[in-house]
Protein backbone atom coordinates (compact mmCIF):
# COMPACT_ATOMS: atom_id res chain seq x y z
CA UNK A 1 0.00 0.00 0.00
CA UNK A 2 1.52 3.40 -0.91
CA UNK A 3 1.56 6.02 1.88
CA UNK A 4 0.36 9.42 0.97
CA UNK A 5 2.34 12.24 2.49
CA UNK A 6 0.25 16.16 2.88
CA UNK A 7 2.66 18.63 0.94
CA UNK A 8 5.02 20.43 2.31
CA UNK A 9 4.74 24.06 2.37
CA UNK A 10 7.62 26.89 2.36
CA UNK A 11 7.50 27.16 6.51
CA UNK A 12 7.29 23.44 6.92
CA UNK A 13 10.63 22.85 4.72
CA UNK A 14 12.17 25.83 6.46
CA UNK A 15 11.69 23.83 10.03
CA UNK A 16 12.64 20.94 8.72
CA UNK A 17 15.99 22.46 7.66
CA UNK A 18 16.92 24.52 9.82
CA UNK A 19 15.02 23.27 12.95
CA UNK A 20 13.62 25.23 15.97
CA UNK A 21 15.37 28.89 16.85
CA UNK A 22 16.02 30.07 19.79
CA UNK A 23 14.94 33.39 20.26
CA UNK A 24 18.24 35.43 20.65
CA UNK A 25 18.43 37.06 23.61
CA UNK A 26 18.28 33.27 25.23
CA UNK A 27 21.80 32.18 23.18
CA UNK A 28 24.08 33.63 25.88
CA UNK A 29 21.96 31.76 28.76
CA UNK A 30 23.94 28.87 30.70
CA UNK A 31 21.23 27.03 32.55
CA UNK A 32 21.69 26.83 36.50
CA UNK A 33 23.47 24.04 37.90
CA UNK A 34 22.62 23.19 41.54
CA UNK A 35 24.96 22.32 44.44
CA UNK A 36 25.85 18.23 43.76
CA UNK A 37 25.03 15.64 45.91
CA UNK A 38 27.01 12.10 45.93
CA UNK A 39 25.49 9.16 48.17
CA UNK A 40 26.45 8.82 50.98
CA UNK A 41 28.20 12.20 51.36
CA UNK A 42 27.94 15.53 54.17
CA UNK A 43 26.33 17.92 51.82
CA UNK A 44 27.84 20.99 52.69
CA UNK A 45 27.42 22.68 49.07
CA UNK A 46 24.00 24.59 48.97
CA UNK A 47 23.69 26.27 52.27
CA UNK A 48 20.24 24.20 53.28
CA UNK A 49 19.81 23.76 57.71
CA UNK A 50 21.75 20.51 58.31
CA UNK A 51 19.84 19.79 61.10
CA UNK A 52 17.01 18.90 58.19
CA UNK A 53 13.33 20.48 58.86
CA UNK A 54 11.30 22.54 61.25
CA UNK A 55 9.90 19.06 63.08
CA UNK A 56 6.44 21.01 63.39
CA UNK A 57 6.63 21.07 59.70
CA UNK A 58 7.09 18.00 59.35
CA UNK A 59 4.57 16.65 61.55
CA UNK A 60 2.22 19.32 59.86
CA UNK A 61 2.64 17.74 56.51
CA UNK A 62 1.67 14.16 57.86
CA UNK A 63 -1.70 15.21 58.89
CA UNK A 64 -2.55 17.01 55.95
CA UNK A 65 -1.52 14.10 53.18
CA UNK A 66 -4.87 12.94 53.32
CA UNK A 67 -6.21 15.87 51.21
CA UNK A 68 -4.03 16.21 48.85
CA UNK A 69 -6.46 15.48 45.82
CA UNK A 70 -7.47 19.13 46.61
CA UNK A 71 -5.98 21.58 44.50
CA UNK A 72 -3.81 24.02 46.99
CA UNK A 73 -5.27 27.85 48.24
CA UNK A 74 -4.26 29.60 45.08
CA UNK A 75 -3.75 32.97 47.73
CA UNK A 76 -1.93 31.26 50.01
CA UNK A 77 -4.25 33.38 52.81
CA UNK A 78 -2.96 31.37 55.49
CA UNK A 79 0.58 31.87 55.15
CA UNK A 80 -0.40 35.12 54.07
CA UNK A 81 -1.98 36.00 57.49
CA UNK A 82 0.93 34.65 59.45
CA UNK A 83 3.41 36.72 57.83
CA UNK A 84 1.03 39.55 57.84
CA UNK A 85 1.21 39.43 61.39
CA UNK A 86 4.65 38.88 62.18
CA UNK A 87 5.98 41.54 60.42
CA UNK A 88 2.89 44.00 60.55
CA UNK A 89 2.10 44.55 57.42
CA UNK A 90 -1.51 43.88 55.21
CA UNK A 91 -1.85 40.80 53.04
CA UNK A 92 -1.77 42.83 49.56
CA UNK A 93 1.79 44.18 50.43
CA UNK A 94 2.78 40.20 50.34
CA UNK A 95 3.37 37.62 47.35
CA UNK A 96 4.15 33.99 47.80
CA UNK A 97 6.79 32.50 45.38
CA UNK A 98 7.70 28.81 44.02
CA UNK A 99 10.67 29.22 46.09
CA UNK A 100 12.16 33.02 46.24
CA UNK A 101 13.66 32.80 42.71
CA UNK A 102 10.29 32.20 41.06
CA UNK A 103 9.86 35.94 42.34
CA UNK A 104 12.89 36.85 40.13
CA UNK A 105 10.82 35.99 37.47
CA UNK A 106 7.80 37.58 38.49
CA UNK A 107 9.72 41.19 38.64
CA UNK A 108 11.05 40.40 35.49
CA UNK A 109 7.78 39.40 33.70
CA UNK A 110 6.46 42.92 35.03
CA UNK A 111 8.83 45.32 34.52
CA UNK A 112 11.42 44.16 32.03
CA UNK A 113 11.62 43.91 28.18
CA UNK A 114 13.47 44.33 25.46
CA UNK A 115 15.22 47.99 25.41
CA UNK A 116 15.34 47.74 28.89
CA UNK A 117 17.75 47.00 31.90
CA UNK A 118 18.92 46.03 35.38
CA UNK A 119 21.29 46.37 38.02
CA UNK A 120 23.26 44.52 40.25
CA UNK A 121 26.53 43.54 41.97
CA UNK A 122 29.30 41.67 39.90
CA UNK A 123 29.96 37.74 42.03
CA UNK A 124 26.12 37.75 43.71
CA UNK A 125 23.32 35.53 42.98
CA UNK A 126 22.90 34.53 39.23
CA UNK A 127 19.03 34.01 38.94
CA UNK A 128 18.87 38.24 39.04
CA UNK A 129 21.15 38.02 35.41
CA UNK A 130 18.56 34.90 34.25
CA UNK A 131 15.76 36.93 35.10
CA UNK A 132 16.03 39.89 33.45
CA UNK A 133 17.91 37.98 30.51
CA UNK A 134 14.50 35.77 30.18
CA UNK A 135 12.75 38.51 29.31
CA UNK A 136 15.31 40.23 26.87
CA UNK A 137 16.68 42.54 29.49
CA UNK A 138 20.14 43.75 29.65
CA UNK A 139 22.38 43.31 33.01
CA UNK A 140 24.54 45.80 34.06
CA UNK A 141 27.06 44.62 36.89
CA UNK A 142 28.81 47.07 39.52
CA UNK A 143 32.06 46.13 40.85
CA UNK A 144 32.28 45.38 44.56
CA UNK A 145 34.49 46.98 46.92
CA UNK A 146 36.07 44.55 49.63
CA UNK A 147 33.88 41.77 48.76
CA UNK A 148 30.68 43.90 49.26
CA UNK A 149 27.96 45.43 47.72
CA UNK A 150 29.30 48.67 46.71
CA UNK A 151 25.64 50.61 46.85
CA UNK A 152 27.04 54.21 45.35
CA UNK A 153 28.71 52.07 41.91
CA UNK A 154 25.04 50.32 41.67
CA UNK A 155 23.41 53.82 41.63
CA UNK A 156 25.88 55.00 38.97
CA UNK A 157 24.76 52.23 36.58
CA UNK A 158 21.04 53.69 36.71
CA UNK A 159 20.11 55.56 33.65
CA UNK A 160 16.67 56.25 32.13
CA UNK A 161 16.53 52.82 30.90
CA UNK A 162 16.76 50.75 34.14
CA UNK A 163 13.95 49.40 35.86
CA UNK A 164 15.01 46.83 38.70
CA UNK A 165 18.10 47.02 41.13
CA UNK A 166 18.91 43.97 42.51
CA UNK A 167 20.49 43.71 45.70
CA UNK A 168 21.38 40.67 47.98
CA UNK A 169 22.20 41.09 51.88
CA UNK A 170 23.85 39.45 53.23
CA UNK A 171 25.50 38.18 49.26
CA UNK A 172 25.98 35.44 47.92
CA UNK A 173 28.64 33.55 47.99
CA UNK A 174 30.53 36.24 49.84
CA UNK A 175 28.41 36.30 52.87
CA UNK A 176 28.93 40.11 53.39
CA UNK A 177 26.48 42.84 53.87
CA UNK A 178 25.83 46.10 53.46
CA UNK A 179 24.77 48.29 56.33
CA UNK A 180 21.40 50.36 57.45
CA UNK A 181 23.08 54.03 56.12
CA UNK A 182 24.60 52.76 53.77
CA UNK A 183 21.30 51.55 52.40
CA UNK A 184 19.45 54.62 53.63
CA UNK A 185 22.39 56.54 51.35
CA UNK A 186 21.47 54.40 48.11
CA UNK A 187 17.75 54.35 48.49
CA UNK A 188 17.88 58.37 48.00
CA UNK A 189 19.91 58.03 44.77
CA UNK A 190 17.21 55.76 43.29
CA UNK A 191 14.47 57.22 40.91
CA UNK A 192 10.79 55.92 42.22
CA UNK A 193 10.27 54.28 38.47
CA UNK A 194 13.17 51.84 39.51
CA UNK A 195 12.73 48.79 41.59
CA UNK A 196 14.89 48.18 44.24
CA UNK A 197 14.89 44.35 45.38
CA UNK A 198 16.89 43.39 48.35
CA UNK A 199 17.00 39.86 48.56
CA UNK A 200 17.49 38.85 52.09
CA UNK A 201 17.70 34.59 51.87
CA UNK A 202 19.90 34.82 54.52
CA UNK A 203 18.50 37.66 57.38
CA UNK A 204 17.48 34.93 60.21
CA UNK A 205 20.90 34.40 60.26
CA UNK A 206 21.99 37.81 60.65
CA UNK A 207 23.43 39.18 64.41
CA UNK A 208 25.46 42.29 63.28
CA UNK A 209 23.45 45.66 65.04
CA UNK A 210 24.23 47.46 61.58
CA UNK A 211 22.14 45.30 59.39
CA UNK A 212 19.55 47.18 57.54
CA UNK A 213 15.87 47.29 59.06
CA UNK A 214 13.93 46.98 55.46
CA UNK A 215 10.54 46.43 56.53
CA UNK A 216 10.82 50.23 58.20
CA UNK A 217 11.78 51.51 55.17
CA UNK A 218 8.65 50.33 53.16
CA UNK A 219 6.59 52.58 54.94
CA UNK A 220 8.81 55.28 53.18
CA UNK A 221 9.27 54.08 49.79
CA UNK A 222 6.73 52.95 47.51
CA UNK A 223 9.68 50.79 44.97
CA UNK A 224 11.43 48.14 47.29
CA UNK A 225 10.35 44.62 47.57
CA UNK A 226 11.84 42.48 50.38
CA UNK A 227 12.51 38.99 49.25
CA UNK A 228 13.10 36.25 52.19
CA UNK A 229 12.58 32.46 52.34
CA UNK A 230 11.34 29.18 53.80
CA UNK A 231 14.77 27.16 52.39
CA UNK A 232 17.85 27.86 54.64
CA UNK A 233 16.44 28.74 58.16
CA UNK A 234 13.43 26.67 58.05
CA UNK A 235 14.76 23.67 56.64
CA UNK A 236 11.70 23.74 53.53
CA UNK A 237 13.90 23.77 50.28
CA UNK A 238 12.56 20.95 49.23
CA UNK A 239 8.91 22.35 48.85
CA UNK A 240 10.17 25.31 47.47
CA UNK A 241 8.34 28.54 49.21
CA UNK A 242 9.46 32.13 49.52
CA UNK A 243 8.20 35.39 49.64
CA UNK A 244 8.17 38.81 48.99
CA UNK A 245 6.75 42.17 51.06
CA UNK A 246 6.72 45.24 49.58
CA UNK A 247 4.27 48.05 48.11
CA UNK A 248 0.53 47.63 47.41
CA UNK A 249 0.87 49.14 43.82
CA UNK A 250 4.27 46.70 43.46
CA UNK A 251 2.71 43.35 44.19
CA UNK A 252 -0.06 44.01 42.59
CA UNK A 253 1.88 43.87 39.55
CA UNK A 254 3.75 41.15 40.40
CA UNK A 255 0.72 38.85 40.86
CA UNK A 256 0.04 39.69 36.72
CA UNK A 257 2.48 37.52 36.28
CA UNK A 258 1.96 34.54 38.74
CA UNK A 259 0.67 31.26 37.46
CA UNK A 260 -2.70 31.16 40.07
CA UNK A 261 -1.95 26.97 41.66
CA UNK A 262 2.11 28.38 41.77
CA UNK A 263 2.56 26.96 45.43
CA UNK A 264 1.61 23.60 46.38
CA UNK A 265 -0.67 22.70 49.52
CA UNK A 266 2.09 20.71 51.28
CA UNK A 267 4.26 23.43 50.86
CA UNK A 268 1.73 26.12 52.49
CA UNK A 269 0.41 24.18 55.30
CA UNK A 270 4.13 23.32 55.88
CA UNK A 271 5.75 26.81 55.67
CA UNK A 272 2.45 27.75 57.74
CA UNK A 273 3.64 25.34 61.02
CA UNK A 274 7.44 26.36 60.76
CA UNK A 275 7.35 30.05 61.92
CA UNK A 276 5.38 29.02 65.09
CA UNK A 277 8.72 26.53 65.31
CA UNK A 278 10.67 28.42 67.78
CA UNK A 279 12.52 26.01 69.15
CA UNK A 280 13.80 25.00 65.92
CA UNK A 281 14.59 28.28 64.62
CA UNK A 282 16.62 28.47 68.41
CA UNK A 283 18.49 25.89 67.91
CA UNK A 284 19.51 26.56 64.45
CA UNK A 285 21.15 29.95 65.02
CA UNK A 286 23.09 27.94 68.13
CA UNK A 287 23.89 25.75 65.83
CA UNK A 288 25.46 28.09 63.08
CA UNK A 289 27.21 30.59 65.32
CA UNK A 290 29.38 28.10 66.80
CA UNK A 291 30.17 26.48 63.85
CA UNK A 292 31.32 29.69 62.32
CA UNK A 293 33.25 30.33 65.25
CA UNK A 294 34.90 26.74 65.07
CA UNK A 295 35.39 26.92 61.57
CA UNK A 296 36.67 30.68 61.82
CA UNK A 297 39.63 29.35 64.28
CA UNK A 298 40.73 26.28 62.39
CA UNK A 299 41.18 28.23 59.02
CA UNK A 300 42.97 30.63 61.37
CA UNK A 301 45.43 27.76 62.38
CA UNK A 302 45.28 26.30 58.91
CA UNK A 303 46.44 30.41 57.41
CA UNK A 304 43.66 30.42 55.16
CA UNK A 305 41.84 33.69 53.88
CA UNK A 306 37.85 33.75 54.44
CA UNK A 307 35.58 36.26 54.90
CA UNK A 308 33.57 36.71 58.32
CA UNK A 309 30.40 35.68 57.05
CA UNK A 310 26.71 37.48 58.23
CA UNK A 311 25.07 34.18 56.98
CA UNK A 312 25.17 30.31 57.20
CA UNK A 313 28.14 29.90 54.75
CA UNK A 314 31.62 30.75 54.36
CA UNK A 315 33.76 31.76 51.15
CA UNK A 316 37.21 30.94 51.71
CA UNK A 317 40.39 30.17 49.51
CA UNK A 318 42.32 27.28 49.80
CA UNK A 319 45.34 27.61 47.56
CA UNK A 320 44.00 24.92 44.82
CA UNK A 321 42.06 24.73 41.76
CA UNK A 322 38.37 24.87 43.46
CA UNK A 323 37.05 22.27 40.91
CA UNK A 324 39.83 19.96 41.41
CA UNK A 325 39.04 20.13 45.68
CA UNK A 326 35.80 19.84 45.12
CA UNK A 327 36.03 16.61 42.94
CA UNK A 328 38.49 15.38 45.69
CA UNK A 329 36.24 16.36 48.80
CA UNK A 330 33.46 14.88 47.42
CA UNK A 331 34.65 11.31 46.58
CA UNK A 332 35.97 11.27 50.37
CA UNK A 333 32.35 12.16 51.37
CA UNK A 334 32.28 16.21 51.80
CA UNK A 335 30.40 18.39 49.34
CA UNK A 336 31.46 21.99 48.79
CA UNK A 337 30.69 24.64 46.12
CA UNK A 338 33.41 25.66 44.26
CA UNK A 339 33.09 29.35 43.61
CA UNK A 340 35.59 30.87 41.18
CA UNK A 341 34.61 34.39 41.46
CA UNK A 342 36.67 37.87 41.21
CA UNK A 343 39.61 36.43 40.16
CA UNK A 344 40.26 33.78 42.72
CA UNK A 345 40.02 30.36 40.75
CA UNK A 346 40.72 28.88 44.32
CA UNK A 347 37.65 29.92 45.88
CA UNK A 348 35.12 27.75 47.61
CA UNK A 349 31.45 27.93 49.79
CA UNK A 350 30.83 25.86 52.74
CA UNK A 351 28.00 25.65 54.46
CA UNK A 352 28.23 25.12 58.45
CA UNK A 353 27.26 22.52 59.19
CA UNK A 354 26.55 20.43 62.59
CA UNK A 355 29.69 19.86 64.94
CA UNK A 356 30.16 16.50 63.67
CA UNK A 357 29.91 17.68 60.06
CA UNK A 358 32.14 20.68 60.34
CA UNK A 359 35.19 18.93 62.06
CA UNK A 360 34.87 16.06 58.94
CA UNK A 361 35.24 18.78 56.73
CA UNK A 362 38.33 20.28 58.06
CA UNK A 363 39.71 16.90 58.76
CA UNK A 364 39.07 15.97 55.09
CA UNK A 365 40.70 19.53 53.80
CA UNK A 366 43.76 19.04 56.37
CA UNK A 367 44.31 15.69 54.40
CA UNK A 368 43.79 17.33 51.02
CA UNK A 369 46.13 20.48 51.00
CA UNK A 370 48.55 18.51 52.95
CA UNK A 371 48.74 16.74 49.85
CA UNK A 372 49.56 19.64 47.84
Amino acid sequence: MTRIHPPIDNITRLFYTFGMKLRKNLTGITPYIAGKLKEGAVKLASNENPLGSSPKAIESVRRFLDKIWLYPDSNCEAIKAKLARAYGVTEDMLIIGNGSDEILLFIAGAYIEEGLNAVTSEATFSEYTFATTLFAGVMRYAPMKDFTYHLPALASLIDEKTRVVFCANPNNPTGTYFTGKEFDDFIKDVPETVLIVVDEAYVEYVTEKDFPDTLSRLKERDNILILRTFSKLYGLAGLRIGYGIGGKKVIADLHKTKEPFNINSIAQVAATAALDDHEFVKKSLTVNNEGKKYLYGEFDAMGLWYLKSAANFIFLRIGMDCREAFQTLMERGVTIRPIPVLGMPDGIRVTVGTEEQNRLFINLLKELLRKK
